[in-house]
């Protein structure tokens, strides 16, 4: 009797990133052989992104106005039909052997329960410093890096939501992202805690390099930017009554 196929949601939430998310569908349709479907949230973008994703033909849900990450990852996940959901930022281009990997990662033991790659532009342990100039050179680079490796992979209390490989058994359990975050920020380190508290690990496949053009939506204003991190961190110590900054 054969295997069944484990099919993979990949979930992106965008808002005026049109060309980012061009790159990202591309790379993922070009570097993927795992079942997957790709749903795109889209938060009241005015950049053509809608049009995009009818003429790509990728399900879609439009937003009329920015309710931020949380909120569109969410609406993504209530949707979708996989056995696994990959939460993945738009400025996401990945490569050989990505989906794959992290799913024999995040398959090898029931209780683990979210996985996520290394990448060149990350706070924590998922940072790496990396030589290549451009996509080209990325693409040639993963070619040997992301090479199927156990031995690579690494028992963490964090993860970053940037490509967020989770269980649908952690979803069903734990629920959703907490939109108290909302625009973002700290919703990644809340959803890992409530996932190691409900019994599960968390695991960096680092037999995966993606690359991640960093924080697209927020860089635009850095003055917000670095308020909604002060709020949000403040958030989470309310909620838990512990510093996330122990986790990293």
């Amino acid at each position: 009797m054969g295997v069944r196929s484990v099919k993979t949601s990949i979930i992106i939430p965008t808002y005026n990133g049109l060309e980012l998310l061009m790159g990202c569908v591309q790379s993922i349709r070009k570097y993927t052989k795992s079942p997957y479907e790709i749903i795109v949230v889209d938060n009241g973008s005015l950049d053509g992104t809608l049009e995009f994703c009818l003429q790509e033909k990728i399900t879609f849900i439009a937003i009329a106005s920015n309710l931020g990450f949380p909120a569109a990852c969410n609406l993504g996940m209530k949707i979708s039909s996989g056995d696994a959901l990959m939460l993945l930022n738009n400025d996401i281009v990945v490569s050989h052997n990505w989906l794959a990997n992290q799913l024999n990662c995040l398959n090898s033991s029931d209780d683990i329960g979210i996985v996520g790659p290394y990448t060149n532009y990350a706070s924590g342990r998922q940072q790496q410093t990396s030589s290549y100039l451009g996509i080209e050179q990325f693409h040639r680079f993963t070619q040997k890096r992301n090479q199927r490796n156990s031995e690579l992979w690494m028992s963490v209390e964090r993860l970053i939501g940037f490509c967020f490989l989770i269980k649908r058994s952690v979803v069903q359990q734990i629920g959703y992202l907490d939109e108290l975050y909302s625009p973002g920020h700290f919703e990644d380190d809340d959803y890992c805690y409530r996932t190691r508290l409900a019994g599960y690990r968390l695991m960096i496949a680092g037999d995966v390099f993606v690359h991640h053009y960093g924080s697209a939506s927020f860089i635009k204003d850095p003055i917000r930017f670095e308020e909604l991190i002060s709020i949000n961190y403040n958030k989470f110590i309310t909620k838990w009554g512990i510093d996330p900054h122990q986790f990293i």
